[in-house]
């Protein structure tokens, strides 16, 4: 039973629909698990399985979409679809957001998978669990849950 259809959604459902999608190869704009997917696809992807349809269709976009658009897409197709939380109460199951650049745009997500790690699509390789280190706390700026989920 999915979200959509009134299922309970838990953190662990999530947690597991994610880490189905490990070793999946990275591809730009891409949303297919174990053929390929880029960040936004892997949340994208969790969303099929958790949801259903995708709430809007994604246009197509470039590699340095957030470096020539100038608009935060990626943060308010999340603020739309998404619910925002308050950063220091982020639990595992929860869709982490990054800015690349102290200045830049968002243009990375992951869902945290525990209080130390997370997954996201590495460029280059593939869908990888990662450890939530330094370099990846200095760029996160946002947090967001399923919707359904309890906070």
């Amino acid at each position: 039973m999915r979200a959509s259809d009134g299922g309970d959604l838990s953190r662990a459902k999530i947690i597991e629909t994610a880490l189905s999608w490990l070793d999946t190869p990275y591809q730009h704009q891409s949303s297919v698990k174990a053929a390929g997917c880029d960040c936004l696809g892997l949340i994208r992807g969790v969303w099929r399985e958790l949801y259903g349809p995708e709430p809007a269709l994604l246009p197509p976009y470039t590699v340095d979409w957030a470096e020539t658009g100038g608009v935060e897409t990626l943060l308010q197709a999340a603020q739309t679809y998404l619910r925002p939380i308050v950063m220091d109460e982020t639990r595992p199951g929860d869709v982490l957001m990054f800015r690349m650049q102290p200045q830049a745009l968002c243009k990375h997500v992951a869902i945290l998978i525990s209080p130390t790690t997370m997954l996201h699509a590495y460029w280059g390789r593939a869908v990888v669990e990662s450890s939530l280190i330094p370099y990846w706390r200095r760029r996160w700026v946002y947090s967001f849950a399923f919707p359904d989920m309890d906070i």
